[in-house]
């Protein structure tokens, strides 16, 4: 069961990545009327937040400040200057490269215990690695859905 979930996060975050592919970097970085952020940062968001539950959570790492990027894309931030065609790259790779990491320490018993956790998102309490990654399938296309809805007010608004 697992080995599906891993196959839908991984489709889940290449269809973002097409999403991504098929807009400008300004059109990444515009944060269009009614929205607190861009299509960008909803992309790095899910790639940081991932790594912060799975890592984080289940003890690996110490706390989430050590997640690369955490500060710019943690919950409740908002996007304070333009990213650039490097940073895009990186965080594309970065969102399969991170899971492909976590699918191998899950393979190799790594998440042996989970700090409970509830997401403000869904309020549902993870108590295993595998609760994590049902919460993060659904939070990755939670942000796909609130980008496509971005890209919709931005090409409409040309």
């Amino acid at each position: 069961m697992t080995q599906h979930i891993f196959e839908f996060i991984i489709n889940s975050r290449k269809a973002f990545i097409r999403l991504i592919d098929e807009l400008t970097l300004e059109e990444l970085n515009q944060i269009p009327a009614g929205f607190n952020n861009n299509i960008f940062w909803n992309f790095a968001h899910i790639v940081v937040s991932t790594q912060t539950l799975s890592y984080v959570r289940t003890g690996i790492l110490p706390d989430a400040s050590t997640v690369k990027y955490n500060d710019d894309y943690k919950k409740d931030t908002r996007p304070t200057r333009e990213v650039t065609q490097a940073e895009v790259d990186e965080f594309k790779s970065l969102a399969l490269t991170t899971i492909d990491q976590i699918q191998k320490d899950y393979a190799n018993g790594t998440f042996n215990s989970t700090t409970p956790y509830a997401t403000a998102t869904y309020g549902s309490e993870m108590k295993t690695i595998e609760e994590v990654l049902i919460a993060t399938l659904s939070h990755d296309n939670l942000h796909w859905g609130y980008a496509q809805a971005q890209r919709r007010v931005i090409k409409n608004n040309k």
